[in-house]
């Protein structure tokens, strides 16, 4: 991701800047875990595909806010994500839930997806704001069905892909999207931004589903297991379920089922010998090459060139 960062860089400060201006409120609480937020730092990787956007389309001083509105959804989302899943461990330290409390993690969630819509309304755009209360909707959206598939070792492909457009994918596309329209682009090249924006976020999080089977806990910032244990269906169990024997298709089952990670060990070794990782890699280069294709219409760049790195990334990432 270093080209991209560097391309940006001036940028990134402003946006980081502006996350930080834009958490300050009369209640301390919500400063305190903000801030926490912040410095627990991150990829940046959605207000940076905004930027990108943006300066393939021509910058405007609107981007910046725009890819922080971005960076605010995904931040409220997780601070939500967290309190459900009962999660105690993001990018490498506890979670805001397991340092501040459930209740209180939910409340300042709740005021970044609130101080989000504020910003927008400044933009003084309505297709951006469609965009974006549409892609909020669906994200809950995806949200609810993952959490009514949760413990469901019969939750299908379809499904399981479905989630995992509306929980990443959604948001990928329309930080591609909305800096596109800021922008004035056409309509092709709002679509083509779009396509590349969604197919990436799908690929990201298949990569991401993989890894919770056989990444390193200490670069993935999670502790291995967490979907299992919270009854996930990821296409890594899915598929080790199809591909496995009696015996260990019945262990996965009971596994999604009980919400247990007591036979995790076991599980990440079907996982990898049944080829249920590998086919869950496939197919998120299949996805890559969906969003390199959605970039014809773009002009050469090294803004586009960019772009087709952290699609690179999100294929072969093991962090």
């Amino acid at each position: 991701m270093q080209q991209a960062r560097e391309l940006i860089k001036e940028q990134l400060e402003e946006v980081n800047g502006r996350i930080i201006e834009k958490l300050e409120s009369r209640v301390q609480l919500v400063e305190n875990i903000g801030e926490y937020l912040v410095s627990a730092g991150g990829k940046r990787l959605r207000p940076m595909l905004a930027l990108l956007s943006g300066c393939i389309t021509g910058f405007k001083p609107d981007h910046i806010d725009f890819a922080t509105v971005i960076e605010f959804i995904h931040s409220a989302t997780l601070l939500h994500d967290d309190v459900v899943d009962l999660s105690e461990l993001r990018r490498g330290r506890p979670t805001a839930n397991a340092n501040f409390g459930n209740a209180s993690s939910v409340l300042v969630g709740d005021f970044i997806y609130s101080r989000a819509f504020q910003m927008l309304v400044d933009l003084n755009s309505m297709p951006v704001m469609k965009l974006l209360s549409d892609t909020t909707n669906q994200i809950a959206e995806g949200e609810v069905l993952q959490l009514a598939k949760a413990g469901d070792p019969q939750c299908s492909i379809e499904d399981y892909l479905q989630v995992i457009t509306d929980k990443t994918g959604i948001l990928f596309a329309a930080a591609m999207k909305g800096s596109a329209i800021l922008s004035g682009a056409d309509s092709v090249v709002q679509k083509a931004l779009y396509d590349f924006g969604m197919n990436l976020g799908i690929a990201f999080q298949l990569a991401d589903d993989a890894l919770d089977y056989q990444g390193d806990a200490n670069l993935i910032g999670k502790n291995l297991g967490d979907d299992l244990a919270e009854g996930k269906p990821t296409l890594p169990l899915i598929k080790a379920m199809e591909f496995g024997n009696t015996d260990e298709a019945k262990l996965v089952h009971h596994a999604i089922e009980s919400k247990t990670k007591e036979n995790l060990a076991k599980i990440i070794e079907i996982t990898q010998k049944t080829g249920a990782i590998e086919y869950t890699y496939k197919l998120a280069l299949s996805y890559i090459e969906k969003a390199k294709a959605a970039l014809s219409v773009i002009q050469s760049s090294e803004y586009k060139s960019a772009l087709v790195e952290l699609a690179d990334f999100a294929a072969g990432r093991q962090s």
